[in-house]
């Protein structure tokens, strides 16, 4: 395939393009685009090391997301009854450690997959991070609270918790823009022929070279190799913030976030949390799978 940003190749394949120093430019050098379903609970595992990857190396790349999925069913042959879309999730969150409940399937099922996707495009008008702060809490009240993002109450819930102006996201959800924002992402989605999500495609925005695709979830390390090759020399890793400032950030994280980002165990996880929950700096949110935490402000 050719994809031209400047290309697409494999993973596996080496790269023989120019050398630079990224230290000369402003511009961040690479972008990633982050094909997910707001739906898949694979696209939610991804959450650990996305993040993990901002905290060390955020300043070299942006990420730019990319909804796919839901109009055209990628991995299609997965979902079609509701106890089947039930048993994926539990057993994706047993083997992820990114809780996701499954009963949401039996209990409150999603009625307009599309119409949740319109609210991330519609979010995104009022700018990325808006849009990337939404998603997050769509996914927190889908896979946490089994909340159906796709009703109009629980996305405006989303877009107040996500600090947006209400009355421009109301009006936004069902223009023509958002509409048209959501279609330019699936009609992408198959120029570049992700046909499997989540898909991470890395390109150099600085330097002509193919972009790189990885399909499903790695192990970091592999993430931070494919950047090291975008980049064409090794990357120092910033140092991480202190526990309180990553929670304050976020809002609200997982034990597998806090262990990814902070390459602890589990049960260290789970202790420091514990000493934060006692000086009254954290709330446990009751979840099917694991722990979350909210902080509090």
């Amino acid at each position: 395939m050719s994809w031209n940003h400047a290309g697409l190749k494999s993973s596996n394949q080496s790269n023989t393009s120019s050398k630079y120093s990224f230290f000369d430019f402003v511009q961040k050098p690479i972008e990633m685009y982050v094909f997910i379903d707001p739906l898949c609970p694979e696209c939610w595992s991804l959450e650990p090391y996305l993040k993990k990857l901002s905290m060390e190396y955020g300043r070299f790349f942006t990420i730019r997301p990319i909804i796919s999925g839901q109009s055209n069913m990628l991995n299609k042959d997965q979902f079609d009854k509701p106890r089947k879309l039930r048993d994926i999730w539990e057993k994706t969150a047993k083997r992820t450690g990114m809780s996701c409940d499954g009963d949401l399937w039996i209990e409150n099922p999603i009625a307009s997959p599309r119409l949740a996707s319109l609210g991330i495009k519609a979010a995104e008008l009022q700018g990325k991070k808006s849009g990337r702060v939404f998603l997050r809490r769509l996914q927190e009240n889908l896979f946490l609270m089994k909340q159906d993002i796709s009703n109009e109450e629980v996305l405006y819930q989303c877009a107040r918790e996500a600090n947006l102006d209400l009355n421009e996201f109301e009006q936004d959800l069902y223009s023509d823009s958002a509409k048209k924002a959501l279609d330019l992402d699936l009609k992408l989605t198959k120029e570049m022929e992700v046909d499997y999500i989540p898909t991470i495609v890395f390109f150099n925005q600085i330097v002509e070279q193919e972009g790189i695709k990885i399909s499903g979830v790695y192990p970091y390390d592999i993430y931070v190799i494919v950047l090291t090759e975008m980049l064409q020399q090794q990357p120092i890793p910033s140092e991480k913030p202190p526990l309180e400032d990553f929670l304050s950030h976020y809002g609200m994280v997982g034990n597998k976030e806090i262990a990814v980002v902070y390459d602890w165990t589990l049960a260290k996880t789970e202790k420091e949390m514990k000493k934060l929950q006692l000086v009254q700096k954290v709330e446990r949110i009751p979840v099917k799978y694991g722990s979350f935490w909210k902080y509090i402000k």
